[in-house]
């Protein structure tokens, strides 16, 4: 049976095996990934924008500014 030291020198060095591969991301999986943040970003600006009236508004009124 493994000893415990041996089980996770062995699992560390598989995980550099990985994180050294040069496979990595393909060209396609960035800008897909890229695509995906920027329709977030979007959707979030989106909706900040129709929620934010509301929000100058509330704090204006807590502010007590005309």
């Amino acid at each position: 049976m493994l000893s415990t030291e041996a089980t996770l020198l062995g699992l560390w060095h598989r995980l550099l095996e990985k994180l050294s591969d040069p496979g990595g991301f393909s060209t396609a999986e960035l800008l897909g990934n890229a695509a995906l943040a920027i329709a977030a970003l979007v959707a979030i600006w989106g909706v900040m924008k129709v929620l934010g009236v509301d929000v100058v508004h509330w704090m204006r009124s807590q502010l007590n500014i005309p």
